[in-house]
């Protein structure tokens, strides 16, 4: 399946009728669509791979009510503007807009309590990304319960029921990235598999522990699962063993937090050693490689990493694992839509321009002087900071006001060769590395620097090779052994992989996201930046579950 028949699969089985009693909370407030009965949906290969698209759809597209297209039918999940409902969009606005890479200046309700960091249960965006973390595990658990190999068995025959058992793994490995997401921004939550009865239930809650050791049991089981594709051996857009690890390298990374004894604390068991072992098994795969041709005066090597092609060499040898997203075929107002029309004014034509979307601009997200600032002196030399600064000021005075704060560039809907992809409609192209060989790179470098087994000489080898990238193998990119510090690394890491949903994570786990020892301008709602309490490391379960379902108890502090 290549990059564009998964992008058309995914719109065609946006409405695909699932069987009822997709296992979830019996809270949530979802739509998912209940006309036919599985013996009527899976009854062939086809069919199966029709709704595994639809697994992978859940994290790129909201329904049929908001692509522009005159679709009707509404979003997977009520409760929340179907546009705003997306998994990327929600995702990325409470791993960046907590933080000190951006700040939001739309006003809609609960929006700026991302950034003033005094969300409550009731906060329909916080609300509204637990809804749609679990719609995924909810469409997931349907598909892996209509594969098993007793179903498998009796709809298909020969090769299409190890096919389909293929599928299987891949819908496996995007359920346990949903609850991952649980474990991150939610710390523990209500827990569904596919063992469990379809059908209306009241589930049972499972603590950020358990979370943490079912998501490694099934990264686990996938990376030895002869089912699970071999790394590089998928089609583009789809899953495999190597993404198995760099989840793996992630979660171990943070397994101080996860594991702590309450919000906010890292006193859980460290996984350091094997953080190293899966990022530098990932790194390994041959015929990955970092993006370093640079496409002429259009983009840098890094830059190419976020253009409207960057489903091609050398961006696509860089990127693991693709949210694919299409401007004719995968549309909606999340993903790099959000992320490139967010960004950009609604009223500068070269702006526009310059992104690739000459008739949109929403004019609301931009970095904080935090960011710019983390570049320094080396901003016009290190071709990670791009932004916009004509028109625009560092600081920011009022949040409301776009023009305060300066824009920022990293996505950008053209492509390689400059040609602009927005079109009359604004969509975008560009997909959305979930996993790309850089993280992996530093992944390595600080569980190395934290004391797992590991080459420090390998670390540094790694942290260089992407700050000669950065800088166009100019003079004055190296860092020594000793400038190698875990404070270092964090700063690195927020200059490669900024606005990529990693900053609220990366904080926590420094201890700088709560308390005053770090501020940014207008965290905890001031001006100057101020501390925050302990438990907004973690956001509160909504109130509207806990409402329905008496096993589910209140995260501290909310």
């Amino acid at each position: 399946m290549n990059k564009f028949l998964i992008r058309g699969l995914v719109v065609a089985s946006t409405g695909l009728a699932l069987t009822a009693g997709l296992s979830s909370c019996n809270d949530l407030t979802l739509e998912p669509k209940y006309e036919r009965t599985p013996d009527k949906v899976y009854v062939d290969l086809a069919s199966y791979r029709q709704v595994l698209a639809k697994v992978y759809g859940g994290f790129a597209v909201t329904g049929l009510g908001s692509d522009d297209n005159g679709a009707s039918g509404g979003g997977d999940v009520q409760g929340i503007d179907e546009g705003t409902s997306d998994y990327i969009r929600q995702l990325w606005s409470a791993q960046v807009l907590s933080t000190d890479e951006g700040i939001i200046a739309w006003g809609d309700a609960g929006v700026r309590d991302w950034h003033n960091m005094n969300w409550t249960a009731s906060n329909p965006l916080t609300r509204g990304l637990y809804y749609r973390i679990y719609y995924e595990i909810a469409i997931a658990n349907e598909f892996i319960r209509e594969s098993s190999d007793e179903k498998l068995n009796a709809r298909l025959s020969g090769a299409d029921v190890a096919q389909a058992k293929r599928y299987r793994a891949e819908a496996r490995f995007l359920r346990a990235v949903a609850y991952m997401h649980v474990l991150d921004l939610y710390g523990g939550g209500p827990f569904v598999t596919d063992t469990d009865p379809a059908g209306v239930f009241t589930p049972p809650y499972r603590n950020r522990q358990q979370i943490f050791e079912y998501v490694e049991s099934e990264l686990l089981a996938l990376s030895n699962d002869p089912d699970f594709a071999d790394p590089r051996t998928n089609e583009y857009g789809r899953v495999d063993k190597a993404a198995a690890w760099g989840m793996l390298s992630r979660l171990y990374l943070n397994a101080q937090v996860y594991t702590a004894s309450a919000p906010g604390l890292r006193d859980g068991t460290a996984r350091y050693t094997e953080a190293a072992t899966y990022a530098k098994r990932v790194i390994d795969v041959p015929g990955y490689a970092l993006s370093t041709t640079a496409a002429g005066n259009i983009a840098s090597g890094y830059g190419r990493l976020f253009l409207a092609d960057n489903h091609t060499s050398p961006a696509r040898n860089e990127i693991i694992w693709p949210v694919t997203f299409d401007a004719n075929n995968t549309r909606s107002f999340g993903g790099t839509t959000f992320l490139v029309n967010g960004s950009t004014s609604p009223s500068n034509t070269a702006w526009k321009s310059k992104v690739g979307m000459p008739q949109g601009g929403w004019g609301g997200m931009r970095a904080t002087k935090n960011l710019f600032n983390l570049f320094g002196a080396d901003t016009a030399r290190d071709t990670r900071g791009r932004f916009w600064t004509q028109g625009q000021t560092l600081e920011i005075n009022d949040i409301g006001t776009f023009t305060e704060g300066y824009g920022v560039l990293k996505f950008r809907n053209v492509t390689s060769a400059g040609t602009q992809l927005g079109g009359s409609q604004s969509q975008s192209s560009i997909d959305y590395p979930m996993i790309r060989l850089g993280e992996m790179m530093l992944n390595y470098a600080e569980a190395v620097k934290r004391g797992g087994t590991g080459d420090a000489a390998l670390a540094l080898t790694y942290v260089n090779q992407l700050r000669a990238r950065a800088y166009a193998n100019a003079t004055g990119s190296a860092i020594t052994a000793a400038q190698l510090t875990t404070d270092y690394l964090l700063d690195e890491r927020g200059r490669e992989l900024f606005w990529e949903g990693f900053r609220r994570t990366d904080l926590i786990r420094y201890g700088k996201f709560t308390d005053g020892s770090y501020v940014w301008p207008w965290k905890g709602g001031t001006a100057a930046g101020r501390g925050v309490e302990s438990f907004r490391a973690l956001y509160p379960i909504p109130a509207s579950d806990r409402a329905v379902n008496p096993n589910l108890p209140q995260n501290p502090g909310y």
